[in-house]
């Protein structure tokens, strides 16, 4: 037995040394792949991975999105198109070695830097309002497509959805979740409106990313009694509507920025006018002399057409 064992391992080291060459032989007849290749067969190989139809992000899912659609030339399955690796890049790499960040990922850590990730969604979608994408507040900020956009959820895209787009606006602009429950708000809350209806979430040419070229114009588009032109003008609301009023929320009424007749006082003298501040002084028979306050603190008791009239008697805006 004891002269058996050395002889059994001596024939497998010369079994190891012979077929060490065979494999080095073989390894050689496979490549690896460069990062550049596609892989073989396209989505199927993705597939083999990521076929799970229940999970948030599964690649099974974008056949059930514009995306997948196979009849459709422009979409990345449809009959020229690279089907995955149209947006994520070659995927032999990835295939292979199973690392996420072989392969454009369009997550934080994907070898594709930002601007290239964003760059493989404005290669189709570079139309109509994303034209003015670059140099626009998001993209400034850092902002990806990804960040916004879920193209492979099989039940739509919850930001071109106007019942949950707003719910994706809000992820990141917080101060504007708490001005819309304030008292008094634009109706964006109860679903009767989306942040999309004021603003161009792709950029524009205007302030605060503005459909219109204008705040007030945008204002406009639903308070068109407010538009003008009238026979006396009030010029703040020529001008600009947010001197008077807030855009998302106001614990005022109708969305003050400030108080009557404190707000109304940031132009109009209050000298000699009624419209002075409430103390017992200013109160008839006060001490300091009294004069006839307006009811109810409000410069709007009497001027009431404060946006504007059209009475040939409407010069102070009180017909």
């Amino acid at each position: 037995m004891k002269i058996i064992r050395p002889i059994l391992r001596s024939l497998l080291l010369l079994a190891a040394l012979a077929w060490q060459p065979l494999a080095l032989a073989q390894a050689a007849a496979v490549p690896m792949p460069r990062a550049d290749q596609f892989s073989a067969k396209g989505a199927d190989t993705c597939l083999d991975c990521h076929d799970d139809e229940s999970a948030t992000y599964s690649a099974a899912a974008v056949f059930k999105t514009p995306h997948g659609h196979r009849g459709d030339k422009r979409a990345p399955f449809g009959p020229k198109g690279l089907q995955c690796e149209a947006c994520h890049g070659p995927g032999a790499l990835h295939a292979r070695n199973k690392k996420s960040t072989s392969i454009n990922n369009f997550k934080a850590d994907s070898k594709a830097s930002l601007e290239e990730r964003n760059q493989v969604c404005l290669t189709c979608h570079e139309g109509n309002t994303r034209t003015a994408w670059h140099a626009s507040a998001h993209e400034r900020s850092g902002v990806a497509c990804t960040d916004c956009h879920k193209i492979h959820r099989a039940e739509g895209d919850a930001v071109m959805v106007k019942a949950s787009e707003t719910q994706v606006c809000q992820s990141c602009h917080k101060n504007q979740v708490a001005d819309f429950h304030k008292p008094s708000s634009h109706p964006v809350r109860q679903g009767l409106m989306s942040c999309s209806g004021c603003h161009s979430p792709h950029g524009s040419a205007t302030q605060a990313m503005l459909v219109k070229p204008t705040l007030n114009q945008t204002c406009y588009s639903c308070h068109a009694d407010k538009r003008g032109p009238v026979l006396w003008e009030h010029q703040p609301v020529t001008e600009d509507c947010s001197l008077c009023h807030t855009p998302h929320g106001s614990v005022r009424p109708s969305l003050l920025a400030k108080s009557p007749a404190l707000l109304c006082q940031q132009c109009h003298s209050p000298a000699g006018h009624p419209s002075v501040a409430r103390t017992a002084n200013t109160l008839p028979r006060g001490s300091g002399g009294g004069t006839m306050l307006t009811v109810a603190g409000s410069c709007l008791n009497c001027h009431s057409q404060v946006h504007g009239s059209n009475h040939p008697s409407g010069a102070k805006l009180m017909r």
